[in-house]
């Protein structure tokens, strides 16, 4: 692995002083008028990643790798503990061994065999066995503080700064980028990496639409058997009409599950635990017991209701992944639905194509500004004609899933699921080749 201390582009933070203020500009307008107001501290850096998340933290253990240190700015106050698992197929797999961290997750969660489908009623549908299909498909489902943790264990203890949550973003006269930050300190930044989810600023400021809501929401939660899970390693799925749920074991204790329903609006935030869990249990009142009694093993504080989103990067309408040095990956750039299983894969695979044309663009004699651009823009083409089928297909199953009418349900039950759906060429997008950094 290349030391990051050997990069010429290491950080390098120069501390001053600047009379504040109103300094808004938009892309390509012109400045405001300069308010004197107080002193703000103002830091320069080489590199920044906005977002502490998978995207975020994965680009910065990429580029780390690659001799390129990088600040990640996260605005929570820690590693965040919040959300359940997420399955990662071997695509995802392959990403982590690149960068050096798989075989230390691997060792923390079970490897899932196979996939069942259940009607509401219990009646199984269809049932497959992965490597069956695929010799070299790896599943496991990974819980998402784990995953984080691993991550940020493998940078320098300065490399993140937390409660940084990003208030404006706007280039100065130089051309950098100059990031505000809530709480009043500011930087500027030769490069910003967009990695701030669904909600991002940073792709707010470059254009980007807000995610569309799908019709959708889902509970998820992680069941806890402190003396050890029953179940087989295997994804469980289960549809009914407008309805469908599903779990699969994480580790030899905790289980992963989730109950996805439609509803016109994303409806109103709710913030108890329990009256989540008591409104997940409803939902599937009826429904198969095992299901029922993850639901009631499951600690409330890992409850969750979240409306699905997505944003298509439909081709000629969609801004592109970057503007100058300023660059997106992950849900920042294509947040896409669960359907499947690929918003995580895909979020690391954005890191170790970004973080290696990157590393090569600083590392070219001599490094300039246009060198930087035109590796943003040949990851952007890299990728793009990987997302946006993924974004699309994603969407797509999930209709096809939440269908509520009986006589369509009937027909997908009883026809589509066990006689035509074929599992083999809907893994065919989890071949992604990746080799150590």
């Amino acid at each position: 692995m290349a030391s990051a201390t050997s990069s010429s582009l290491l950080l390098s933070s120069v501390f001053g002083c600047r009379f504040g203020g109103d300094l808004r500009k938009g892309r390509g307008g012109r400045s405001g008028c300069r308010t004197l107001v107080r002193p703000v501290c103002r830091s320069a850096e080489d590199v920044v990643v906005v977002g502490g998340g998978i995207a975020g933290l994965s680009t910065a253990v990429a580029l780390q790798r690659l001799g390129v240190r990088s600040l990640v700015l996260e605005q929570a106050d820690g590693i965040r503990t919040g959300g359940t698992s997420l399955t990662l197929f071997k695509n995802g797999w392959r990403v982590l061994d690149a960068i050096g961290v798989g075989s230390e997750l691997r060792r923390q969660f079970l490897e899932i065999q196979g996939m069942v489908v259940k009607s509401e009623d219990g009646r199984e549908l269809r049932s497959f066995t992965f490597k069956d299909e695929d010799e070299s498909q790896e599943v496991r489902a990974v819980e998402r503080r784990v995953l984080l943790e691993t991550l940020a264990s493998k940078l320098p203890a300065d490399a993140i700064r937390f409660s940084s949550k990003l208030a404006k973003i706007e280039k100065d006269e130089q051309g950098e980028t100059l990031l505000d930050l809530e709480d009043g300190a500011q930087l500027t930044a030769k490069i910003v990496i967009g990695c701030d989810g669904v909600r991002s600023a940073v792709a707010r400021w470059m254009g980007h639409t807000e995610p569309t809501y799908v019709g959708h929401c889902a509970f998820r939660g992680l069941a806890y058997y402190p003396d050890g899970q029953p179940l087989q390693p295997r994804v469980n799925y289960i549809y009914g009409k407008g309805l469908r749920a599903g779990y699969v074991p994480v580790s030899p204790t905790k289980v992963y599950w989730f109950i996805c329903f439609n509803s016109p609006s994303p409806g109103s935030r709710i913030t108890d635990p329990s009256l989540l869990k008591k409104h997940a249990q409803e939902l599937v009142k009826g429904w198969p017991s095992e299901l029922l009694t993850l639901i009631d093993q499951t600690p409330d504080e890992t409850i969750s209701k979240t409306p699905l989103v997505d944003r298509i990067l439909w081709p000629a309408i969609s801004p592109p992944a970057s503007t100058d040095k300023v660059v997106l990956a992950g849900d920042a750039w294509h947040p896409m639905t669960p359907n499947l299983g690929q918003g995580a894969c895909c979020a690391l695979e954005d890191a170790v194509v970004l973080a290696k044309k990157l590393a090569q663009a600083l590392k070219s004699s001599p490094a300039s500004d246009s060198s930087v651009e035109d590796a943003f823009k040949s990851y952007s083409k890299e990728r793009w004609p990987r997302v946006f089928p993924l974004s699309l297909r994603s969407n797509l199953v999930g209709s096809f899933l939440q269908w509520d009418n009986p006589i369509v349900c009937s027909v997908r039950n009883n026809v589509i699921l066990p006689k035509v759906v074929q599992l083999g060429p809907l893994l065919e997008h989890t071949n992604f080749p990746c080799e150590p950094l």
